[in-house]
This record gives structure tokens, sequence and C-alpha cells, in this order.
């Protein structure tokens, strides 16, 4: 955590000469909106239906971010490129797409990669070659990290353990490409915030860090972890955070999450960087949750301002 803190630190006071930050978070130190106390990205889940049904392409994600909701920001799913992933060509478009769209692809979550806290060994060590591919993908298209999951058998202790060594031989290719692995609370033990939180401490590498998503907190089918405890446990490690939305009021609040109570946590932890739109809902169109998502999102951040 010193290291950590020391990055951070350095990264800020480098921001007047242009340096770049290792961290998600800070990776916006040096945009021209600075002065916001966070920034808004677009998840491509939240189009995950559209996507499917072959009504969206996956190539025109970054402009429909930038032109239909001015979102500068954008996260990728893998499982809608899920072949090209050393398709230079395709990768090129992919570039090409975000920057004649002026936003920044901020990461890539990794899905169907094997299990990084596999008991077998060669198991395990398969699903971390598997992920190498992404890592080199996301740094090709400029990203900051990949988002990875931590499943893994066994005791609370024994997960721990395996998940922890899957994910520090994956930080250490990282290394290589100055490219972040971040887990995030997607169902199983990885849904119980001290769980998490315990795997950080022992990978104890500055490139391993969360993505703490609002609404991802179920661990079986009979146990929910508290989300506020959950995100609380998870920001002290957090390059990237997920506004996970399903519902809304008459008054435009979420009705699953108090995003005013779960944002404030969020900056309090001294994270001010970009929040990933995720909507996931079934009453409103997937466009029409995107824009209630990120007014929300924008009515919050005016009141914690």
């Amino acid at each position: 955590m010193k290291r950590r803190k020391f990055i951070q630190s350095s990264a800020v006071a480098g921001c007047g000469l242009g340096f770049a930050s290792l961290s998600g978070g800070l990776l916006t130190a040096c945009s021209p909106e600075k002065s916001l106390l966070y920034h808004i990205s677009l998840a491509e889940w939240s189009f995950h239906k559209a996507l499917f049904a072959g009504e969206m392409d996956h190539l025109d994600f970054a402009s429909t971010a930038r032109n239909k909701f001015d979102i500068g920001g954008i996260e990728y799913v893998n499982q809608f490129f899920k072949d090209k992933a050393k398709d230079q060509g395709y990768l090129e478009q992919m570039k090409k797409r975000a920057d004649e769209a002026g936003v920044r692809s901020l990461l890539i979550m990794c899905d169907g990669e094997g299990h990084l806290g596999d008991p077998d060994e060669a198991q395990r060590l398969q699903a971390v070659e598997n992920h190498y591919k992404w890592i080199e993908a996301a740094k090709y298209l400029g990203c900051h990290s990949i988002r990875v999951n931590a499943a893994s058998e066994g005791t609370f202790e024994e997960q721990q353990k395996l998940a922890a060594d899957g994910l520090r031989r994956l930080c250490e290719y990282g290394d290589k490409f100055a490219i972040n692995v971040i887990v995030e609370n997607h169902g199983g033990l990885s849904s119980n915030g001290k769980w998490l939180a315990g795997v950080m401490k022992l990978v104890d590498h500055p490139r391993c860090g969360t993505l703490p998503d609002f609404g991802n907190f179920r661990v079986s089918e009979n146990e929910e972890y508290d989300r506020y405890q959950g995100v609380r446990e998870l920001m002290p490690y957090a390059k990237a955070v997920s506004a996970k939305s399903h519902e809304f009021d008459a008054q435009g609040n979420e009705v699953r999450t108090d995003f005013f109570k779960m944002m404030k946590i969020v900056v309090d932890a001294g994270y001010h960087g970009y929040v990933g739109i995720e909507y996931e809902g079934s009453e409103l169109s997937e466009p029409d949750g995107i824009k209630a998502t990120l007014q929300l999102l924008k009515r919050v951040r005016d009141q914690l301002s």
C-alpha cells in the first residue's frame, strides 16, 4: 500500500509535465476536465442485448458513446470481439474508431478464459496464459487495465490463496506492457468484499486492483453481501468503478442502489477517475437506461461537489 500511495502521489505531481499514470483512476488526472469530482465512462455491456441480437456492431461502440451520449471513456467486453484479440487489422480499426470519436479506451472486461484460481495448477496456469492476448490487445488499444474474474474452489482461505497465485502471475506478465489486472466482484466469493480485499493483500502487486460493481454482491443463491460494505472494502484497491443500474423511480433514482450514498463512499476513498455506466435493466430500452444512469451520475456529482 505504501508503494501504491507513492505511485499515486507521483502521478499527480507529474501531471503538469504530462506524465501518464499506472492507475485507472489517475489516468484522468491530466485531462481537460480534471476539476470534475469524477468522470463518467460507458461499459459496452450496457448494449449487450443489441450486440447479441446483431442490431449493433462492436466497431460502432466508440462513436455511439460519443455521438449519442457525449461520453468520452469506454470499457470494452471481450465477448463482442472474442476471436479478434490477435487480429491486428481489427484492433487497428477499433483504435481508429475510438480516436476519430475522441474517446479514451479504458479497459477490456474479460470472461470465458478459465479460472485464475483453479485448484488444478495446470488449469490455473492455462487460464493465466489465456489472458495474455487480452493484455497485449489492451496495450495496443491504449487501455490501462483488463478486468478479470477470480473464480476458485475450496475453503475461504484456500480460494484466496489460489486466486492470488493466478492473479500475481498474470500481473507479472502485465508488467511487461504496463497493463493492470483488476478484479470485479462477479459472483461466488468474489462478491464477498472481505474475501476479495484479502486476495488483494495476498497478491501484493501494484498492478493488481479491483473494479467494485454496485450490484454484483450475490455470493450464492441464499447469500447476498451488503453492497455498501462491499464497495467500501474494495475501494482502497480500485482502479475502476462500475455503476450498475437496473430500474429508476419517478425522481430518476436507481431503486436498488442509493447512488448518492454509494458515490460518497467512492469519492471519500480518494477516487476521482472514471465511473462506468453498466445498465442491465429491462423496463427502459438500453439507450434510455444509459441516459437515465448518466443523468443520475451527473446529478449526484453536482450534489457531492
